[in-house]
């Protein structure tokens, strides 16, 4: 069955990147992450007990795009 998605920009770069590094296509790569999810969910767990456990040191991540686009940078210099 074939489904149009839309992606933002970076979504796109990063997903483009990540495909090359797996040697796959984009398409595999999505239906990879959509099994992984449906497999996740289907065990049961309920992550909800983990809310709430720690704490960011008053990051405020959210309201700082300059702050999000660094730690993406980061992580994928890694």
């Amino acid at each position: 069955m074939r489904t149009q998605i839309s992606l933002e920009q970076e979504q796109h770069a990063l997903v483009k990147l990540k495909a090359a590094e797996l040697g796959i296509s984009m398409a595999e790569y999505i239906r990879r992450l959509v099994d992984r999810d449906l497999v996740d969910k289907s065990l049961g767990a309920d992550v909800s007990q983990i809310f709430g456990m720690g704490s960011s040191g008053g990051s405020d991540i959210a309201n700082e795009p300059s702050a999000v686009e660094a730690a993406i940078s980061s992580h994928h210099q890694q």
